[in-house]
């Protein structure tokens, strides 16, 4: 039996549309179920048998919502993963299509990073959004609520001549800090792409054997002259521009904004948003008090 989890919210609300399309492709016996209607994940897993599948359809905040409901489970079952998002940056990270064919995820849900936001802790599976990428996320959602389209690429650029003011940051990186002003995007990536095609750590690798994570700061620049260079964070070209573009890799990364500001990981948005901290699993994190301790 291939159960095909879907989110019917995904991909501008064409989600159970969408699974639709890809259930025509198998042939086994199946059935749908509606994710946003499952309580329990440990008891919608103890009722399969080890030769289930699960053919998981939506998009990256889907994918996001899975790992963390499904947190601390242990799954043996092969699980699959059907792209009908909006962005779809995992699926373009690993050189897969949107609703291309469905392909086997277990080993990229493994050993994820996790981030600290507001007292609680996430995994992810991209990258955590800091700054314009929040706000793009912040105005989508609002978006969908009313039944309109989100193009992020829009909202980011009404946000960098209009809307959204820059801050200042202190990013702290395996212990080392670094002072910036003026920062419009402050993103820690995981894999390379985020916010519906931009790739702004072209270097970073999810696949590396000594996992890290880098954080992009764009900062430093006027309206006009961010909006002149990040068209090229669609290409990872950004980074040429080394007196506006700084990246930084490491196993623990925090960043701090002077004001609140909303965040997104993997697409999912938080308000409000003073500070976050990044860490690679197993990696050491000192607290407050210098203690080691691990996560």
């Amino acid at each position: 039996m291939t159960y095909i989890l879907y989110n019917p919210y995904s991909g501008n609300g064409s989600g159970k549309e969408q699974a639709e399309i890809c259930r025509l492709g198998i042939a086994e016996e199946n059935t749908m179920t509606d994710m946003t209607a499952i309580e329990s994940y440990a008891a919608f897993f103890s009722g399969l048998s080890a030769y289930d599948r699960i053919m998981i359809c939506g998009g990256d905040g889907t994918l996001n919502r899975f790992i963390n409901d499904t947190d601390g489970l242990k799954i043996t079952n092969e699980i699959y993963y059907f792209p009908t998002g909006t962005g779809n940056d995992f699926a373009a990270d690993i050189g897969k299509k949107d609703c291309g064919e469905p392909f086997l995820i277990n080993d990229y849900l493994r050993d994820l990073p996790s981030v600290t936001v507001k007292g609680k802790t996430y995994k992810f599976l991209n990258g955590v959004g800091y700054g314009i990428d929040g706000y793009c996320c912040e105005v989508g959602d609002e978006l969908r609520r009313q039944n309109k389209p989100a193009n992020y690429t829009a909202i980011a650029i009404k946000g960098l001549l209009f809307h959204f003011k820059p801050v200042n940051a202190t990013v702290t990186v395996d212990g080392k800090e670094y002072l910036y002003k003026k920062v419009w995007l402050a993103p820690t990536m995981y894999g390379r792409r985020c916010g519906g095609g931009m790739i702004p750590t072209p270097g970073q690798e999810r696949g590396a054997e000594d996992k890290t994570l880098s954080v992009m700061l764009f900062h430093g620049s006027g309206r006009v002259h961010t909006l002149m260079i990040f068209p090229s964070i669609f290409q990872g070209k950004h980074v040429s521009h080394t007196k506006q573009v700084e990246v930084l890799t490491g196993k623990n990364i925090t960043v701090k904004f002077d004001r609140p500001t909303p965040l997104q990981i993997d697409g999912e948005t938080i308000l409000g948003v003073e500070e976050y901290t990044a860490s690679v699993a197993s990696a050491k994190v000192e607290n407050r008090q210098g203690t080691v301790v691990y996560q």
